[in-house]
């Protein structure tokens, strides 16, 4: 199915950092692109960043360039999402995802529809 199991999530006030994990339920991470995504109150989910499998080179949406750095470690099958100088717009519930096709701007394709129960992500004074 792979699937993740998310953690790291929290209560932060503005201005603070996290560090999410996600890591993988039986299968191994290392042939496989990552991305990290989040879904808001009310909003559709959204990628937030993405790391090739090949070169570990890695993308970020526009909204968390600067600030959101993921990383991978292949030995723990963990994928990583380190989260600075966040804001109330960073709120949302974030999931990892196996993904078929990296490029420098985005990652593209599904291989299944299943997500993660994922994990909550607060952002409030």
């Amino acid at each position: 199915q792979l699937e993740f199991v998310e953690s790291g999530g929290g209560l932060v006030q503005p201005g603070g950092s996290l560090r999410l994990s996600c890591r993988t339920s039986g299968f191994a991470l290392s042939p496989h692109t990552v991305a990290w995504f989040r879904q808001a109150p009310g909003k559709a989910r959204e990628a937030v960043s993405c790391i090739s499998a090949a070169s570990g080179a890695t993308n970020y949406a526009d909204s968390v360039k600067g600030r959101f750095t993921m990383s991978r470690e292949n030995s723990e099958n963990t994928a990583y999402l380190q989260m600075n100088t966040l804001t109330p717009e960073d709120t949302g519930i974030y999931y990892c995802k196996v993904m078929q096709t990296f490029t420098p701007r985005y990652c593209t394709g599904y291989y299944n529809n299943a997500w993660g129960q994922g994990t909550q992500v607060t952002v409030s004074s």
